[in-house]
């Protein structure tokens, strides 16, 4: 085995039933061995507080539900058609995509049309994966309906929650092929061309085992408690199928309820013994900073079995800081668990195991810009710090060079490729791509491999992600990574909004539209080459003369030239909520770009000096 290389690690896993390929035929299994007991949990904030009403279904209700709006399906939808998923985070959107899979149909787990900034991506989707029946439920039908009509779509529209429970009373349909395709992950990232990976019946439930095993739910079975969008690839095996395939208790509130009150979600953590969650290093810092004293009197959060990180690449100042803001609650040290994944693996890939100390690097800047990982001191200004995403759980890694597709040795950096029995059926109705992304091969080791498109390397048999090869920043021959870059920026001048900005290259001859050439009354003409663009929220409510353009500007430059060595050509100062995000709430780098070329940020506040 290469040097390099991270092995095949069995999935010792005991999920009952041992044979199943199939969500539906587990949660068959809990319904029948254990009725009673607490399956799903929806925590909804009808006030401004932080006590929560919960509503709660037993594995048998649980049950009852999924067979009943199944059966509603089956009158709607033939074997292998779509069914989209419009309705708000909850308890009806567990049993909608339930249902879809019960009954054969594919499942397409979307938001409803009022999630801000994503209409138009919304209909998209729509328009790509041609459903023939949509699932909501009372609280969102008519926004949905109106939605629909004014796009012209016409897809049967069914409300889950009057359906009703008499409709379950016909006999257990047989449990689906686990080779057909379950769902559609279309992702996150906000693109003009929607792009969904087909998700079997087996990559799920093989992909829940294999996260549940990371995490450690082997030994100690955890409580699941997520804000994460169930639209989101992590968020649907957490809150759903993990806890579906061995039978574990999901807590699950909705995400606007953790943007505007972040101690809810702590409050969960405190309430549920053993509680596994996950957030991306947004959400982290975002605790960190700005939950008060007040709102921290009365948690335990020593009970807290894992916390998942799934940004890429993983800060380890990020757990530092959020572990020393809720050390006084009793939160333990050894809950971070950096980790990796991708919606073609379904989405786990690997992860640091909990109980564990952060394994963290100190990488020097410049080599690991040229291709290598040489640790040094994290004292050293040109240290770039990165938290380790540990060792996959059946799967197998592979470091690649993306062009030769030879395996690289350990610690140079090249594309990771994966193997495993979760890896997606490929792109739906994209067969060149899925051909090049998911039955790559390499050199000498047999088999299909899944091209990830993302960057790292492995140390002392750990993974570390170093970005996105698409958000490679080039120049003059040097790799720069965005978010070291962003880093940089945001520490420059205290106007700039934390994790809101966002740096990426505009090659030659690719010039926002509507600009002259000759340029000679705009000072953007001037980029005639590689050029290096930082897009930036400003904070909310600071007045004009704190955030004046040129000032922020000169100091963004200055400090990327200083550590980077890298020109930037241009800073724009923009309004809070004008850098877009994704869906699942990270800044979308490709988006950013797409605006800047298309001139959306013409617009009084730019750095141009």
């Amino acid at each position: 085995m290469p040097a390099h290389a991270l092995p095949h690690t069995s999935d010792t896993s005991s999920a009952v039933p041992d044979d199943s390929s199939s969500l539906s035929a587990h949660l068959a299994h809990w319904a029948q061995h254990t009725p009673g007991r607490p399956a799903f949990t929806f925590a909804e904030y009808p006030a401004s507080g932080l006590r929560a009403r919960q509503r709660t279904l037993t594995w048998h209700r649980a049950d009852v539900r999924t067979r009943a709006v199944a059966a509603r399906l089956t009158e709607a939808v033939a074997p292998g058609e779509r069914v989209a998923l419009l309705c708000g985070q909850g308890l009806d959107y567990v049993v909608g995509f339930l249902a879809a899979l019960t009954c054969g149909a594919v499942a397409v787990p979307l938001f409803t049309p009022d999630l801000p900034g994503h209409a138009d991506r919304l209909a998209g989707i729509l328009a790509d994966s041609r459903p023939t029946a949509v699932l909501t439920n009372s609280a969102d039908a008519d926004t949905v309906s109106a939605f629909l009509a004014a796009h012209g779509l016409r897809p049967r529209l069914i409300v889950t929650d009057l359906v009703p429970d008499d409709r379950a009373a016909g006999p257990r349909v047989p449990a689906p092929d686990g080779q057909a395709t379950a769902y559609l992950q279309y992702s996150s990232g906000s693109t003009r061309s929607p792009t969904a990976v087909e998700i079997s019946h087996a990559n799920v439930v093989a992909n829940a085992r294999q996260a549940l095993t990371a995490y450690g739910a082997d030994e100690r079975p955890p409580t699941m408690v997520g804000w994460l969008p169930l639209y989101h690839d992590m968020g649907l095996v957490l809150s759903v199928a993990a806890p579906v395939v061995r039978g574990l208790r999901s807590v699950v509130m909705d995400p606007l309820a953790f943007l505007r009150r972040p101690a809810r979600w702590l409050r969960l953590l405190s309430d549920f013994p053993n509680a596994l969650s996950a957030a991306p290093n947004f959400a982290y810092d975002y605790c960190a900073t700005v939950i008060s004293d007040e709102d921290k009197a009365g948690l335990r959060l020593d009970r807290v079995a894992v916390l998942v990180n799934g940004s890429e690449p993983v800060r380890p100042e990020t757990a530092d800081r959020f572990h020393a803001a809720f050390a006084g609650q009793g939160l333990p040290a050894e809950v971070h668990c950096p980790s990796y994944g991708l919606a073609e693996a379904t989405v786990f890939v690997s992860a640091h195991r909990p109980g564990q100390p952060l394994r963290r690097y100190s990488l020097d800047r410049e080599t690991l810009a040229a291709g290598r990982a040489v640790p040094v001191s994290p004292d050293d200004p040109a240290a770039v710090l990165l938290a380790a995403c540990g060792e996959p759980v059946g799967q197998t890694i592979r470091i690649v060079d993306p062009v030769t597709t030879a395996v690289l040795p350990q610690g140079e950096v090249g594309e990771i490729w994966v193997q495993g029995p979760n890896i997606g059926r490929g792109y739906q109705d994209r067969g060149p791509r899925t051909r090049e992304t998911f039955q790559a091969r390499l050199r000498h080791e047999p088999g299909h491999w899944l091209r990830t498109g993302d960057l790292g390397t492995v140390l002392d048999g750990q993974l570390l992600v170093t970005g996105r090869r698409k958000d490679l920043i080039i120049v003059d021959g040097r790799n720069h990574y965005p978010q070291d870059v962003e880093g940089t920026a945001q520490a420059a001048h205290r106007a700039i909004r934390p994790d809101r900005l966002a740096a990426f290259a505009v090659p030659a001859g690719q010039l926002p539209a509507g600009r002259d050439p000759d340029g000679a009354t705009d000072t953007r003409a001037a980029i005639a080459a590689e050029s290096v663009v930082i897009v930036a929220e400003h904070v909310r409510g600071l007045p004009a003369p704190a955030r004046n353009p040129e000032a922020v500007a000169a100091a963004v430059r200055a400090a990327v030239s200083a550590r980077h060595g890298l020109r930037v050509d241009e800073v724009l100062l923009v309004p809070p909520g004008c850098v877009p995000r994704t869906s699942s709430g990270k800044i979308s780098r490709t988006l950013t770009r797409a605006r800047y070329l298309d001139g959306s940020y013409e617009r009084p506040e730019r750095g141009t000096a």
